[in-house]
């Protein structure tokens, strides 16, 4: 789907995913479903709390994950 979304967690990161790492792929995800780069003014609100959410969405995927092979799960904060 989203080509310029990297995969976010052990062993395709050498270490956990950073929160502008999160925000960023969630940033990506929102403009490939909604058909912006970049919103209108009147839409900025909406896909901001989107872009928020994907990525709140994400950082408990991550924390959740079960990697085998020794790598730790990414902690929620």
């Amino acid at each position: 789907m989203c080509r310029s979304i990297k995969t976010l967690r052990p062993p395709a990161l050498a270490e956990q995913a950073t929160d502008d790492e999160i925000r960023a792929a969630a940033l990506q995800y929102v403009r490939k479903v909604s058909g912006f780069r970049a919103p209108a003014a009147h839409n900025q609100e909406v896909f901001d709390r989107a872009v928020a959410a994907v990525a709140e969405a994400t950082a408990e995927l991550l924390a959740g994950l079960e990697v085998r092979g020794g790598a730790q799960p990414r902690r929620a904060d």
